[in-house]
């Protein structure tokens, strides 16, 4: 069994730097790069509302930022642009843009930002389109939110007509153009790799997996029901699940609200991870760590655990 891949997030990591030194991600970038690490991630929202803390703020502040549980004050810097400055520094190691709010824009504009960012960074790119949870963010930029999932099935079938077409014609319920010519393309002929997930595997989401996924990366810990799903409607389609990168992450557990968690005790569950067929691993270093100088030492001991696992 080969050893996991490991992924770095980004993003949240409010607790060893501030949300202004955007530099600081793109430093520990370069040691993810030089340590071994397979990717860095960046998730985004275009702005908050009251909504983000319906649920209440996190207890302990490490942990991840999911729909209702960060204060609206939480930092989500542009995902696209601070990965331009990261692809400009590295050479190997790829980019994530997961939750990448698709219906929140034009999917020209889109396209075109993802297919300059995937030719800076040589075919590194990897983008998790969604569309979120915040019915608040979506008035504030005017879509409709309980329209969003139809018009990112939209999207996608507009950015993979001109990724691969010039010119090109849509004429669709959301979008409509026609004989457009988007230059450059994006690195491969059929733009950036693209991964799927949610909290489950609705029938939406197993259907873009199908259609445009090159990865399933779930919100949570997949069910086998779910993990069956998929492996039927690729088999339908005439596909083997054997072609999605799966992405998994560390189960983690804070002894109270102001400590970090265990690392070993965290990486030890990805192995029961391996066996079920994910290969990808995502952790975030905050969890672990409180002081960005132990962020080098930190990336070799992952690196470290996760090769013993080979």
């Amino acid at each position: 069994m080969p050893a996991p891949r490991m992924l770095m997030i980004l993003s949240e990591n409010w607790t060893l730097t501030d949300g202004r030194n955007l530099g600081d991600l793109v430093t520990w970038s370069r040691i993810a790069e030089d340590t071994g690490f397979d990717s860095v991630m960046i998730s985004e929202h275009v702005v908050l509302g009251p909504d983000a803390s319906v649920k209440g703020v996190m207890g302990n502040p490490r942990d991840y930022a999911a729909p209702g549980n960060q204060d609206p004050l939480m930092p989500w810097p542009n995902s696209l642009m601070l990965f331009s400055a990261i692809a400009s520094v590295t050479e190997r190691i790829r980019l994530v843009g997961a939750a990448v709010l698709a219906p929140l824009r034009h999917p020209l504009l889109l396209a075109r930002e993802l297919g300059t960012l995937d030719l800076i960074s040589e075919g590194r790119l990897v983008v998790q389109p969604s569309v979120s949870w915040s019915k608040d963010e979506y008035a504030a930029l005017g879509v409709p939110f309980r329209e969003r999932g139809k018009i990112l099935d939209e999207q996608l079938e507009v950015m993979d007509l001109v990724f691969r077409h010039s010119p090109a014609t849509h004429h669709g319920h959301y979008f409509d153009f026609e004989d457009i010519y988007l230059e450059p393309k994006a690195f491969r002929p059929e733009g950036p790799r693209m991964w799927f997930g949610g909290q489950k595997a609705h029938g939406a989401v197993v259907e873009r997996i199908v259609r445009y996924g090159h990865g399933f990366h779930p919100f949570g810990r997949p069910t086998a029901e779910d993990l069956q799903l998929i492996r039927d409607a690729m088999a339908e389609a005439g596909r083997d699940i054997a072609e999605l990168e799966m992405v998994g992450g560390v189960r983690y557990s804070f002894p109270d609200d102001h400590s970090p968690a265990d690392l070993a005790a965290s990486m030890d569950s990805i192995p029961e991870q391996l066996e079920q067929g994910f290969t990808t691993i995502c952790i975030k270093p905050s969890m672990y760590i409180d002081d960005q100088a132990e962020m080098e030492a930190f990336c070799k001991d992952v690196m470290k655990r996760a090769e013993a696992m080979g």
